[in-house]
């Protein structure tokens, strides 16, 4: 039976010989001692982001262990994608029911895939009995003033969206049985739900273009508002305008807006940028192979109602009641 100490040795300790350049040199230090040391890269900053998967609220029990171990860490990247960081080092502290040795190599395997695509090393956890819970901190590093922050966000500002929204949600739905697709179409949602593909590329391209960022993760309408609150500012959208998959676009109208609107899972990328950047969007866009969409416009915030707000439009201007709100982690739908 494996103990804790070789159960990371097997599946997650790497050798000095694979460290990636991040980390490699005489004053770092990862896995084997009671902590990592860890330096940004010269002349930058560091940016950390934390977050937790649980069983039953994050993922389903009979997830593929290596489609959690990709999502588990893609999230993470998400939160470095938004804020125009260069990923560096995590951390992974877990609760298992029980040594799977299996189930470790499948979900070590997707882990460190996708760690490996972007020269992100693991330097240290912990581990222990209990339900399936995963927590990963992010380390990567940015240079000063270049950050993609939610208060940035200035009137005029175009708002933008990278891929498509809904399909992440739609999967859910599939998989709880609220709504019915064909065979392709549920395989392309379950892959969204499962395998997000964080947006690096796409985030360092950005910067010094774009105003304000964050990756939507828990439904644009509610992911959309931090951006407002933070930056003291209102927004105009065009529902029609929210890019979504032909996949999705096969659903029921009222689907489509659930899953768009407010479904959460996506890790895309919400940002804004001065009209006069549009051509350096599109670039920064094609650089990254990311397509982009621009969904409406930032407001003044309205002297009246003195509160951040969206306004929600079709594509004839007309103004819309939405009352959809993003994911609750303490109130789920």
């Amino acid at each position: 039976m494996l103990s804790e100490f070789s159960l990371i040795d097997r599946f997650f300790a790497r050798r000095a010989a694979t460290a990636r350049p991040s980390i490699a040199g005489s004053d770092t230090l990862g896995i084997g001692d009671d902590c990592a040391l860890l330096a940004p890269r010269s002349g930058e900053m560091l940016a950390i982001s934390t977050d937790m998967l649980v069983e039953g609220r994050h993922f389903f029990a009979d997830i593929n262990p290596e489609a959690l171990g990709h999502k588990a860490l893609a999230v993470n990247l998400s939160d470095l994608a938004a804020m125009g960081a260069q990923p560096q080092a995590f951390t992974l502290a877990f609760s298992l029911p029980k040594a799977d040795e299996a189930w470790l190599a499948g979900f070590s395997e997707g882990l460190f895939t996708l760690a490996d695509r972007y020269g992100c090393e693991l330097i240290g956890g912990d581990t222990t009995g209990g339900p399936l819970n995963l927590c990963i901190t992010v380390f990567g590093s940015v240079p000063p003033r270049t950050a993609l922050r939610r208060d940035a966000a200035l009137p005029g500002d175009d708002i933008w969206i990278s891929g498509t929204l809904g399909d992440a949600r739609a999967g859910l739905g599939v998989q709880r049985g609220e709504w019915t697709a064909n065979a392709s179409d549920a395989a392309l949602f379950r892959h969204a739900l499962e395998r997000p593909e964080p947006r690096i590329a796409l985030g360092l391209a950005l910067r010094g273009i774009a105003h304000a960022a964050l990756d939507v993760s828990d439904g644009l309408a509610g992911d959309l508002l931090h951006i407002l609150e933070r930056s003291s500012v209102c927004a105009s959208v065009d529902v029609d305008a929210v890019p979504r998959s032909a996949a999705l676009r096969r659903l029921a109208s009222d689907v489509q807006q659930r899953c768009t609107l407010a479904g959460g899972d996506d890790y895309e990328l919400c940002f804004t940028a001065p009209t006069a950047a549009r051509a350096a969007v599109e670039a920064a866009a094609h650089k990254a192979s990311v397509p982009v969409t621009r969904i409406g416009t930032i407001r003044a915030m309205d002297a009246a109602t003195d509160r951040p707000a969206i306004v929600w439009r079709n594509a004839a201007g007309a103004p819309l009641t939405v009352t959809l709100q993003g994911f609750d982690h303490f109130h789920a739908e």
